[in-house]
């Protein structure tokens, strides 16, 4: 199980619980409706950030569950369901295109014709602009998304000492300048979120954060300290330019609970049903399991996620990468205790309270 699959399956219970309160508010408001009346009823889930691989339809398939058990509970016609698969126009979505055929032959064959019918769009396009109309969706999901931002915060880009994030030798303006820059697309998501859910509709999101309040604590900085060590190693070997190095700064940032209440507070269109924090190895093993962390399960999951930032700012090819990530294998194995190898996440239920 990788380390999104494993939040996936910690989350589910939140999931299910949240979209079972919005579909079962959704088939009581229609019981009274004729069928014919019911297939003119549409409920709209969105999975925002959703990538192209084997995790991409998980939460998809739990929710489309939940919905076709709530037809069989109130004995109703399905409604139309449209489900919007989101993510950057770089992304994969021929991979994400072939993965729906094969889902919705599996939705047939176990749910039958009557079921649906069910609608998939693929949208790409900024989660942190609106991406569909008005009063469109019941249900948003959100994975390891929200971590990202729109942008590198402007301002740092020679100036934060030839880290890669935030870090205990970066300047307070480095700080300062992450922190602006989630606050300013956090707002952003969630001011299009309000536009586009229905009232009473929920988001189940959950990123990558801290517990801790310090921003350069090791448990949000550590896992790219380590990268940065590589990427050391590797001015050293001449293998990518000193200068690159220096102006290379990640668009992600690890926020605490706090910071992330705060401004869902100050947006003011949502209710916080539940906010909390739980970890992960980096892995992707049980957090009980005390073995050794399994140094190439770890940087495959650093690299699936930095991958395409690096080879386009340093202009480097798959050769000097698969270098790269088998000096950071190493770096892990030898310098990271099982106790400190876990990624913190952050996940919230928020129920849209604004019309």
């Amino acid at each position: 199980m990788d380390v999104q699959e494993r939040a996936v399956y910690i989350t589910k219970p939140l999931i299910e619980e949240a979209s079972l309160d919005v579909f079962s508010k959704f088939y009581a408001c229609s019981a009274t409706l004729s069928p014919t009346e019911m297939m003119g009823k549409s409920i709209g889930i969105a999975d925002l950030g959703c990538s192209s691989g084997p995790n991409t339809l998980l939460v998809i398939s739990y929710l489309l569950n939940i919905i076709y058990n709530k037809c069989r509970e109130f004995d109703s016609a399905s409604p139309e369901i449209v489900m919007f698969l989101n993510d950057l126009p770089g992304n994969d979505f021929n991979t994400l295109f072939k993965h729906l055929e094969g889902f919705s032959d599996e939705l047939k064959r176990t749910k039958g014709d009557g079921f649906g019918p069910c609608f998939a769009d693929g949208m790409p396009g900024t989660f942190y602009g609106r991406l569909v109309p008005r009063n469109t969706l019941h249900f948003v999901h959100s994975s390891y998304s929200l971590q990202w931002l729109s942008q590198v915060p402007l301002g740092i880009e020679s100036s934060n000492n030839g880290n890669i994030y935030i870090s205990k030798s970066s300047p307070p303006s480095i700080t300062e300048a992450y922190l602006k820059q989630f606050k300013s697309d956090f707002q952003s998501f969630l001011n299009c979120r309000s536009e586009e859910l229905v009232k009473g509709g929920k988001m189940v999101v959950t990123l990558l954060g801290r517990r801790n309040a310090d921003p350069t604590s090791i448990e949000c900085c550590y896992f790219w300290e380590l990268l940065a060590l590589a990427l050391n190693d590797m001015v050293s070997e001449g293998m990518i330019e000193e200068e690159k190095l220096m102006s290379f700064n990640l668009p992600q940032h690890m926020s605490s609970n706090e910071e992330v209440k705060n401004e869902i507070h100050c947006e003011g269109s949502f209710m916080i049903n539940q906010l909390e924090a739980f970890q992960v190895n980096w892995d992707g093993s049980h957090e009980d399991d005390s073995s050794e962390i399994d140094s190439y399960k770890a940087a495959s999951c650093i690299r699936a996620v930095s991958e395409s930032l690096l080879m386009s700012h340093f202009g480097i090819g798959e050769e000097i990468v698969d270098k790269l990530f088998h000096m950071y294998r190493t770096i892990v194995a030898n310098n990271v205790p099982k106790e400190k190898a876990k990624f913190t996440n952050i996940v919230m239920c928020l129920t849209k309270v604004q019309l």
